[in-house]
């Protein structure tokens, strides 16, 4: 039985791209998941309406070894966005409702900024609506409690404001596209599930294709989302949670393409529907962004791409499509440490060699960093690096390797050095992480190259606490609009931060009214002299206020 699912793993369909340099190049990209014992992934390459290559790497579940095709089915987190927004558009077309229409038409219960958020401004990320996720860890919610629809409208209509004034800025947010999920329902009559079945998948024949609203359904031919814990070993993580609209797509390779072919060869869709669905957001300022409707609209190496990626428990996904070559890269992966869209581009650049040019904000790759003089030790790279207040990377050494750990989000994983003192994880290239300035057995900078973009994180050096007195920010803090306490409590020569369920969090000073805790920065304010309460800003969520308990 263990031959003949090797057998089956080592399967793979091509068409027009015969087994050469280009299959033995994409083939190495996913190196690291190419065996029988890890969790790993499903690629397809669509080129001209035809499968170019499709190929599993890994297994689909590790329990009973059964690997990774393109017939898996795999939870694709934010990928689904443009198939909520999809669903909207065609009721736009329907004349059942209009873009600039209001949030307060639809759910009269919220405060009065639902006045001036609009379904096109919930599209594009920019209505300024707190992201749900966040406002459910902030709550002291885990990722493993549960909570229902009902439940998200309660905290949403909770909140006294917003992160920004509609259509100021772009800040993406899982609570706008929830909500776009809840639209559909509401002048639809029907589930958005049931309704993008009816309008979208079944005109377009993808029968394994649906919206999850419903934990305990049965997939055929489900994968298994996987969390890796070092030196081989993985925990299942998957989720509870039956939200759709900004979540909650189950497709395989083979079904995406029916999606993909759609954008070519439009005979299910109205005319109009394709340019709604990719026309970029603009600012009140009449600033573009490359936000349109549940998809990315931009450029990659001076060509136009139309992407979207996604993560969410053990998955990831990455729907990457070159419209101009009539080429699409899809890959979804059943392990949480995966990067899709870092791939897709590795796999874009072997395939478009000829066509895409170096973009000159790229990022520096290990290959091009200078070897350094000496090799530090692993030990002098411990510590914590800041990438701006109450952001940080924490570095330590686990089993004789480095690992880091987000603050944001508390996502951990094992890096490895690849040259000199710089370190990737493994299987993903795109990512550098290198150390330098050592300084009293200290590293001082951390620097992450990726594409586009390179990031300085300098060492975190302890505050001279001696002004500082600790004991004036000690007390109980409570947030009407998440309906929590936070304490703060002393503990020896630190403070803590608590609340819900989890584990008491170490407080970082910046300064005396600057705090920090996992990625969560508490501005602090005063009556007087006297600390009387702070205001939180924590990834997708801004200003929201907590008030010291007498």
């Amino acid at each position: 039985m263990k031959q003949r699912f090797c057998l089956v793993f080592l399967c793979i369909f091509t068409l027009g791209l015969a087994q050469n340099e280009q299959t033995a190049a994409i083939d190495k990209v996913f190196e690291a998941w190419d065996k029988p014992d890890t969790p790993g992934a499903s690629l397809g390459v669509f080129k001209d309406g035809e499968i170019m290559y499709a190929r599993g790497y890994g297994l689909a579940n590790m329990e009973y070894d059964i690997p990774n095709d393109a017939n898996s089915v795999f939870r694709i987190g934010s990928t689904s966005k443009q198939f909520t927004a999809a669903c909207v558009v065609l009721l736009a077309l329907d004349g059942k409702l209009s873009l600039d229409d209001k949030l307060s038409k639809f759910f009269p219960g919220f405060p009065d900024y639902a006045n001036s958020i609009t379904v096109k401004q919930l599209l594009n990320h920019t209505s300024g609506v707190r992201d749900y996720l966040q406002l459910a860890y902030l709550k002291g919610l885990r990722n493993d409690d549960f909570y229902v629809d009902e439940d998200i409208m309660v905290w949403l209509k909770q909140q006294k404001g917003l992160n920004f004034e509609p259509g100021s800025e772009y800040l993406y947010s899982n609570s706008g596209y929830w909500l776009l999920g809840q639209i559909v329902a509401e002048v639809s009559g029907k589930n958005m599930a049931d309704f993008a079945k009816e309008r979208i998948f079944d005109p377009l024949g993808m029968t394994s294709t649906h919206f999850h609203n419903d934990h305990n359904r049965v997939v055929k031919n489900r994968a298994s989302g996987y969390a890796p814990l070092g030196l081989g070993q993985y925990a299942i993580s998957m989720t509870t949670l039956d939200m759709i609209g900004d979540g909650g797509i189950f497709t395989s390779i083979n079904d995406i393409k029916k999606w993909d072919d759609a954008y070519y060869n439009n005979t299910v869709f109205p005319a109009d529907f394709w340019p709604m669905m990719t026309t970029n957001g603009i600012l009140s300022n009449g600033e573009q962004i490359d936000y349109a409707a549940g998809l990315i609209v931009e450029e990659y190496k001076g060509q136009k791409v139309i992407r979207h990626g996604g993560a969410f428990v053990g998955f990831r996904a990455e729907l990457l499509r070159f419209p101009d070559q009539k080429l699409s890269i899809a890959i979804f992966a059943n392990r949480a440490d995966a990067d899709p869209s870092g791939m897709a581009d590795q796999v874009a650049d072997i395939l478009l060699e000829s066509v895409l040019k170096e973009d000159e904000k790229e990022g520096e790759s290990a290959a091009s960093i200078p070897d350094a003089d000496e090799q530090f030790a692993l030990e002098s790279m411990v510590g914590t690096y800041r990438i701006e207040a109450g952001v940080e990377l924490e570095v330590a050494v686990v089993n004789d390797s480095l690992q880091m750990t987000q603050s944001w989000n508390g996502s951990q994983y094992a890096v490895a050095r690849v040259k000199g003192n710089s370190f990737q994880i493994p299987g993903m290239t795109t990512i550098t992480f290198a150390f330098s300035e050592l300084k009293n057995n200290a590293i001082q900078t951390l620097t992450v190259y990726q594409p586009g973009e390179t990031t300085t994180c300098e060492r975190v050096n302890p505050v001279d606490l001696s002004s500082i007195d600790l004991d004036a920010y000690v007390g109980s803090f409570y947030s009407d609009e998440l309906d929590v306490t936070y304490s703060i409590a002393k503990e020896g020569d630190a403070l803590q931060l608590l609340f819900g369920t989890r584990a008491p969090a170490d407080i970082e000073i910046s300064n005396a009214d600057l705090l920090s805790a996992n990625g969560t920065i508490l501005n602090v304010q005063r009556t007087g002299n006297e600390v009387s309460g702070f205001v939180i800003e924590s990834g997708r969520v801004k200003n929201i206020e907590f008030t010291k308990q007498k």
